[in-house]
């Protein structure tokens, strides 16, 4: 078996999106403090700007660039390949999107977006810079796909059709990789404290009584700390893991599945019925 020499931070490039929030800043400051220079990749400049000038402000002598870029635009993922120099020694696909709603209450453009965030750019990304990080002996690619690229609960069709799809995706590339001396790391996270739960999409179907309690379940359970897992990730990369679980919210489920392949479905199926009515039933009585 081919085993990788542990992934060496400082001194080489870090090519990071979702940089702007969440586990993706943490990432960025964790990089930037292992001696990475950095691109630093969001949608939102306000708030990519000023993760960018506190990293160049605390690491002066790193070289930080950042690009704007809606990565749902085929067109504009193209571009940002364009702009990323011949080495590069991490790429971590870290962008993405919600949605919630069940497949007959989403739109077809809304699946399609979720799936272009979620899938599509991580793809068109490696593949463009798949010669940048192979120029870089000793280089690594992450993905971040989720727990719900481990489980498939009733109401997310898109994002698991999503982070199953990167999942597999980074699964093959790692048996394909690793004799080019280059790692791979899927990532499955659970709840972690992030924006994700107020900047989720909602199906256009979905009855407006039905939006306010899944958002409050969706972020009631979201409760790991996001520089603690941005920490983890970082770990994970440099022992050159093939998979990384956050959060017990995430083992749990993962270990139901691995028990129970077929019966967790049902499982999951009625804890998420269960979690939603008392949700709505706590809305109602707080006179929302």
């Amino acid at each position: 078996m081919t085993r990788l020499d542990p992934y060496r931070f400082a001194g080489r490039t870090a090519v990071l999106t979702g940089a702007a929030s969440g586990i993706g800043e943490q990432l960025a400051y964790g990089l930037a403090h292992r001696g990475s220079d950095l691109i630093l990749v969001d949608v939102d400049a306000s708030r990519l700007e000023p993760v960018a000038a506190r990293i160049r402000n605390a690491h002066p002598g790193l070289a930080v660039a950042t690009i704007v870029a809606d990565l749902s635009d085929r067109a504009a993922v193209s571009s940002v390949a364009d702009r990323i120099p011949g080495e590069i020694g991490l790429l971590i696909n870290n962008a993405g999107v919600a949605l919630g709603g069940r497949f007959d209450q989403v739109g077809v453009d809304q699946f399609e977006h979720v799936m272009n965030v979620n899938f599509r750019a991580p793809m068109l990304l490696t593949h463009a810079l798949l010669p940048a990080l192979s120029a870089h002996p000793g280089s690594h690619l992450v993905n971040v796909s989720s727990l719900f690229g481990l489980i498939a609960p009733p109401g997310q069709s898109a994002y698991c059709a999503s982070k199953f799809a990167l999942r597999g995706l980074s699964e093959s590339l790692r048996g394909e990789l690793i004799e080019n001396g280059i790692g791979v790391t899927t990532v499955h996270p659970g709840g972690i404290r992030t924006r994700i739960a107020e900047s989720a999409l909602i199906g256009d179907g979905v009855p407006e009584s039905d939006i306010a309690p899944t958002r409050k379940l969706f972020a009631a359970l979201l409760s790991f700390p996001a520089g603690k897992a941005a920490e983890q990730i970082l770990r994970a990369i440099e022992k050159r893991k093939a998979r990384l679980l956050i959060a017990a919210n995430a083992k749990g489920p993962d270990l139901l599945q691995r028990l129970l392949p077929v019966g967790s479905a049902e499982i999951i199926r009625r804890l998420t019925s269960v979690s939603v009515k008392a949700a709505s039933r706590s809305e109602v009585g707080a006179g929302r």
